[in-house]
């Protein structure tokens, strides 16, 4: 900037300021701390004027409660973004195109993968249009991982039911695990890492396994572990699907949310929604189009592969810029707060009596299971008297809870989280 305007320094920034009025000695001001702390000092004072403070969220299970950067919505927010919808006209929608071009490039580097589209509505219906991508020819038959989040399931099922399909759940007693036998009729094997209970799931063995067979791997991941766990190209996933709430967008009561998804090269043709190309017009300038569309409303008709109208070009927005002021050290950080913090919230829950892992051992990211020596139901509504969202319930156990810790959680309210639960299981 400075190099811009012809100066060499910020301090040639007030050269026309006399200098016998500039201060000659530094001010007597405390140190800087960081955004995030600075509204939550702005936002304790802002809860003086409540008569109930705000529940603290260890809550998770799809949404997450991550920080969201101050410019993320002072920019996403600006009325020639907030007002923008389909951008049929090229030529009067550069801007658009061109952060959702960069979107999309974000997320082929954070996966590995070749090409993404211009988003979804959601992680769940991603993951039915990854397996609709999969599905072709004799192949139809879709294997699904015991650690998969059972929503994304139904969601899976209730679309299989018109294309034909019905989604089979292996077992995984330990919750990871449950390699199905792929044969010659399997077209998508599909797993979830993180899983629904928070573990490590080892998603090449899953490749190895579907690829052995012909089969596709999709594979279900959470964005912000892309920061410190290994994309999914690596892993050997043939497409990838996630929910994008977590990349600068709010819980705000369910949505709307953000559906990822990004796949090879060769499935190209097949992707839902929209894809946005990079072109140059007829004097040579770079410029940004539509591109590739396999949905139904366009010149495809009946050989759409998808009928997709429409996609989160907002959300979209949001995480694009969420990713750009974080870049990529800033996203290693997330990744590793969240993943020590988690760590501290586990051996802190541990110490209370009753108190159990549901899977002794096994690695977690930012979120674990424990099993309560109450029905979790009742301990989580006690909780919120409390002023805690204390989890989400786990799938099959009536007795789990699953904690998701995000990098917005302090050490006090990790303590104070296990105090409540000390209190509330206390006999």
């Amino acid at each position: 900037m400075l190099e811009a305007i012809g100066l060499a320094s910020i301090d040639d920034l007030f050269d026309h300021i006399p200098a016998d009025v500039r201060l000659d000695r530094d001010l007597d001001l405390p140190a800087g701390v960081s955004e995030q702390e600075i509204v939550e000092d702005l936002a304790a004072l802002a809860r003086r004027n409540r008569s109930v403070d705000d529940l603290v969220c260890f809550a998770g299970g799809g949404a997450y409660d991550h920080y969201v950067p101050s410019v993320v919505w002072a920019l996403a927010g600006r009325s020639e973004f907030y007002t923008s919808y389909t951008p049929y006209q090229a030529e009067l929608s550069q801007g658009v195109l061109q952060a959702l071009f960069e979107f999309q490039s974000m997320i082929c580097e954070l996966t590995g993968l070749e090409v993404s589209n211009a988003s979804l509505y959601d992680g769940a219906t991603a993951l039915v249009e990854a397996v609709t991508i999969a599905r072709s020819g004799e192949r139809t038959r879709v294997l699904v991982a015991g650690g998969v989040d059972p929503r994304y399931v139904d969601t899976l099922r209730t679309f299989g039911r018109g294309a034909g399909y019905e989604p089979e759940v292996t077992p995984a007693p330990l919750g990871v695990g449950g390699v199905p036998q792929v044969g010659a009729d399997v077209a998508a094997v599909v797993v979830q890492h993180p899983n629904v209970y928070g573990l490590l799931e080892d998603v090449t063995v899953f490749s190895e396994a579907a690829h052995a067979g012909g089969a596709r791997l999709v594979q279900i991941f959470d964005p912000t572990s892309l920061g410190v766990l290994a994309p999914p190209g690596d892993l050997g996933a043939d497409i990838a699907v996630a929910e994008g709430q977590p990349f600068g967008n709010h819980l705000n009561f369910g949505g709307p949310y953000l559906g990822i998804l990004a796949a090879r090269m060769h499935d190209v043709r097949r992707m839902p929604g929209r894809i946005v190309g990079q072109t140059t017009d007829v004097d040579g300038r770079t410029g940004y189009v539509l591109t590739l569309q396999a949905r139904e409303q366009h010149i495809r008709r009946e050989k759409a592969t998808s009928n997709i109208c429409t996609n989160q070009t907002l959300m979209a927005l949001a995480a694009t810029i969420y990713l750009a002021w974080l870049g990529p050290r800033g996203l290693e950080e997330v990744g590793r707060q969240a993943a020590a913090k988690a760590s501290y919230a586990f051996a802190r829950l541990m110490a209370i009596d009753g108190v159990e892992a549901m899977f002794p051992g096994a690695p977690f990211f930012k979120e674990f299971a424990v099993r309560l020596p109450a029905p979790a139901v009742e301990v989580r509504d006690a909780l919120l008297d409390r002023g805690f969202l204390a989890g989400v319930l786990a799938p099959g156990d009536p007795h789990g809870l699953v904690v998701a810790v995000t990098e917005r959680r302090t050490r006090d309210e990790i303590d104070a989280l296990g105090v409540a639960m000390g209190e509330v299981l206390a006999p």
